[in-house]
C-alpha cells in the first residue's frame, strides 16, 4: 500500500513539474518590443516603411498577410537594414531598392481585399517592433508625411492612428 501511495505521489509531482516546465517555456517566448512600425507613402504614392526605434536596435522588417492562422501567414516582403537601426526614426520605400536596405524578399503586389502587417525584428530575436496593419485602401487615404501606426493607450488598448511624421517620432516610444 505504501509503495502505491509513494508512486502516485511521484507521478503527481512529475506531472506538476512537467506542467510547470511547459508553462515556463510557453510564457517566455515573446520578444520584447522596443520599436514601433508605421506605414506611410511617398510623394508619388508608393508605400513607405517607417520605423521608430526607442532605445535598442532593429535589424529588419517583414510585411505579411494578416491571418488568424499562423500557418497561413504569407510573407509578401522582407528587408534587412545594412546596419542595425539604433534609436531614432528611419524610413524606406517598400517597392524599390532603398539606400541602407536590402530586400531579402522584394515586395509582392498588394491585393486590395487583403490586410497586411508590417513589423520589425532583430536577427537574434532580442528585440522587435510593434506591428501596424493596413490595407491598400489605407495607403490610398494616407498623405505624404503622415504615418499610420498602432498606438497603445495607458489602459493597454490598441487603435490605429494617423499622425504627422514629426508627431510619430515624438510620441511613438512610450517614454519618448
Amino acid at each position: 500500500m505504501r509503495a502505491t501511495v509513494l508512486r502516485a505521489g511521484l507521478r503527481r509531482s512529475a506531472g506538476l513539474v512537467a506542467a510547470g516546465v511547459a508553462l515556463a517555456a510557453t510564457s517566455g517566448c515573446t520578444v520584447p518590443v522596443d520599436a514601433v512600425a508605421g506605414i506611410s507613402v511617398t510623394e508619388d504614392g508608393r508605400p513607405l516603411g517607417v520605423m521608430m526605434v526607442c532605445g535598442h536596435r532593429i535589424d529588419g522588417a517583414t510585411l505579411y498577410v494578416d491571418s488568424e492562422d499562423v500557418d497561413k501567414a504569407v510573407e509578401v516582403g522582407s528587408w534587412t537594414a545594412d546596419r542595425p537601426l539604433g534609436a531614432g526614426l528611419t524610413t524606406w520605400v517598400l517597392d524599390a531598392p532603398a539606400a541602407g536596405w536590402t530586400a531579402t524578399r522584394p515586395l509582392a503586389p498588394l491585393d486590395a481585399r487583403t490586410t497586411y502587417v508590417l513589423y520589425g525584428w532583430t536577427k537574434d530575436n532580442s528585440w522587435s517592433a510593434s506591428s501596424v496593419s493596413f490595407t491598400p485602401g489605407d495607403l490610398d487615404r494616407l498623405a505624404p508625411g503622415k504615418v499610420r501606426y498602432i498606438e497603445t493607450s495607458d489602459k493597454g488598448e490598441e487603435s490605429a492612428v494617423t499622425v504627422t511624421m514629426a508627431e510619430f517620432a515624438a510620441r511613438a516610444c512610450p517614454d519618448g
